[in-house]
This record gives C-alpha cells, sequence and structure tokens, in this order.
C-alpha cells in the first residue's frame, strides 16, 4: 500500500511541476508580465522541491509501463485550443495536483515530507494567479486590435444620420475599433444605441468600446471602456471591469502614460496630435509627445486630435499603432471612402 501511496503522490508532484511550468512560460513569454512569471517560478520550485532520499522512493516507485490511465483519453482532448483556454486547463491541471498531495499528505504513514499547508496554500494563490494571467492574455488579445483606424462616432455630430448608420459605413471603410462619445444626459437612449452597436461590430469582428460611462459599457457588454484623466481612477475602473474587458486612458504627458499602464491600462490614447474641431479646448502636445510615450511604455497606443489623411503617416511614423479620428471622417461626404484614404495613409506611415 505503501507503494501505491507514493505512485500518487510522484504522479501529482509531476503534473503539478509540469503545469505550473507551462504557466510560468506564458506568463513570461505570452503575457510579458514579470510578477506572475516569478510568482509561478516559486510556487513551482516550492512545491517540486525535495531531497534525494525522498525523490528517489518516488522515482522506485513508478511503473509507467503498468499504468492503467495512460491510454484513456478524452473526447476533443486533443484539438487546437487558444491560450486562454490552456492556462484554464493547466491551472486546474495544477489545482487538483495540489488537492490531491494535500489530501494524501494526509495519510498515516505515507511520509513526513509532506505538509498539507504548503498544497491548500498554493492551490488558493495560484486560484488568484490564474484569474490575473487569463485577464491579461484575454485583454492582450483585444488590444491587439487596436491597430489602423479606430473610428470615434460623436452623437453631436452625426448631423441626422443614425449611430448605426454611421458604424456600418466605418465598418466598411475598415475601422478595426469602433468608440461610443455620447455627452448627452439621457443614459436609457444611450444604452439602447450601445447595445446596438455592440451587436453590429460583433457581427463583423470589430472592437467596441463606449467612451466615459463605466456603466453603460457593463449594460452593453462592451469589448472596452474609455477614460480621461478627469475620470474614474485607472487601477478603480480595472477592478470594477470584467476580467476581459480592455481600458483605454487619454493622456498627455510621459508621467500620465506610466501610470495608465502602472495602474492597468490595456492601451493609451496620446493627444492632441493636432488642433481639433471636435475639441478646440484640447492641449496639442504634437508627434514627438507620442515618440516620447512611445520609448517609456510598452502598451499599444492610439494617436488622436485632428489627424486626416494628410497627417496620418506622420503618427504613424512617430510610433502610432492606430489613429483615433472623428472629424476627418464624420465630416466627409463618404465616411466609408475617407475611412479607406485615412487607412492608406496611415499604413504608408508605417
Amino acid at each position: 500500500m505503501v507503494e501505491q501511496k507514493r505512485r500518487i503522490i510522484d504522479a501529482n508532484l509531476n503534473r503539478a511541476g509540469e503545469g505550473l511550468h507551462l504557466l510560468e512560460e506564458l506568463a513570461r513569454l505570452a503575457a510579458d508580465d514579470a510578477g506572475l512569471t516569478q510568482q509561478l517560478k516559486n510556487m513551482r520550485h516550492e512545491i517540486v522541491r525535495g531531497g534525494l532520499a525522498f525523490n528517489k522512493e518516488l522515482i522506485q516507485s513508478r511503473n509507467s509501463e503498468g499504468d492503467v490511465g495512460v491510454d484513456i483519453e478524452v473526447p476533443g482532448e486533443g484539438k487546437e485550443r487558444e491560450l486562454p483556454i490552456i492556462v484554464v486547463a493547466n491551472a486546474r491541471r495544477v489545482q487538483e495536483a495540489l488537492r490531491i498531495l494535500e489530501e494524501m499528505s494526509k495519510v498515516p504513514g505515507t511520509t513526513p515530507q509532506l505538509d498539507p499547508d504548503k498544497f491548500k496554500k498554493a492551490r488558493f494563490e495560484l486560484y488568484n494567479i490564474e484569474q490575473k494571467l487569463l485577464s491579461k492574455l484575454l485583454r492582450r488579445d483585444k488590444a491587439g486590435h487596436l491597430s489602423g483606424l479606430y473610428a470615434i462616432i460623436d452623437s453631436q455630430l452625426l448631423g441626422g444620420r443614425s449611430h448605426l448608420e454611421v458604424a456600418g459605413q466605418l465598418i466598411k471603410g475598415g475601422a478595426k475599433a469602433i468608440q461610443l462619445r455620447h455627452k448627452l444626459d439621457n443614459k436609457g437612449e444611450l444604452l439602447a444605441i450601445a447595445q446596438k452597436l455592440k451587436d453590429l461590430c460583433s457581427e463583423n469582428g470589430v472592437l467596441f468600446i463606449v467612451n466615459d460611462y463605466l456603466d453603460i459599457a457593463l449594460a452593453a457588454g462592451a469589448d472596452g471602456l474609455h477614460l480621461g484623466q478627469k475620470d474614474l481612477p485607472v487601477a478603480v475602473a480595472r477592478r470594477l471591469l470584467p476580467i476581459d474587458m480592455i481600458l483605454g486612458i487619454s493622456v498627455t504627458t510621459v508621467k500620465q502614460a506610466k501610470a495608465a499602464e502602472a495602474g492597468g491600462a490595456d492601451y493609451i490614447a496620446v493627444g492632441s496630435m493636432y488642433p481639433t474641431k471636435s475639441k478646440e479646448t484640447a492641449v496639442v502636445v504634437g508627434p514627438e509627445r507620442l515618440r516620447q510615450v512611445r520609448g517609456a511604455v510598452g502598451l499599444p497606443l492610439v494617436a488622436i486630435g485632428g489627424i486626416n489623411k494628410g497627417n496620418a503617416a506622420e503618427v504613424a511614423a512617430a510610433g502610432a499603432d492606430g489613429v483615433a479620428v472623428i472629424s476627418a471622417i464624420l465630416g466627409a461626404e463618404s465616411i466609408e471612402k475617407a475611412s479607406r484614404q485615412l487607412i492608406k495613409a496611415f499604413e504608408a506611415g508605417k
């Protein structure tokens, strides 16, 4: 019976070590998160380490050829999986192994070298790590689509056109993300508009982002929320948002950009690049500020303010991943055509 106990312990130590190592690599190479990487590395070493004598006993107890579980397959297990699914699967795998090790360490006569509290502590720590790593990968995947045209639909500049009509033309024109900016007071009306825009964007693989209003973003199931410097603090908004909803922050300085990144932002809008009719009080910082921010943070950058087909190449060359545009497209005779021209100009600058 002692031999069987050792086999169970050996199998689950191996399972925990393998799963933790994979999660560690995902944190390091896919999420670029040094903190989570260090946590997972420390946990792995704490769980799998042991003296030579103890490891000799475990290795000697192995019977790989006689293991009845070797050929057991779960339907669909071999199919391709995306990184977020791999995170969940391996976190669950490690958590299950830790629970088994915790219980086995309580069995009398198993081994004096196993500490049930160590496995319990690691299991609860991993619940938190799993959430953070999954959130980061899901948000990074969405933020990666913020390239090219990030179109802003300002309700006050529609000139009688419907939000859906304009959004449809923007999507045909190649917009990768659409933000709803609505400064009117009727939240019920805004929610109805947001829900329709979300559905349209989802059907076409376009990100839908709500400006300013956390409640509307949540209620509409938006892909993201965008905030200014005078809105909710970044860290507070990040805590209130779902783990897969991205958060964008407008900045005018390098200091603000660094604070946004540290607080949990997923992308940064830098501006105003040029004078703009959409916001006449905007501080113009120019493409040089964009270059400075590009050198200070690693998040996707969206240039905003006064951008049109004549200067889009300049902001692209300064380091922008995308361009947020209002007047140059909403004021055009053909929104679809203006969108295509602006994207072409931006790509030429890259």
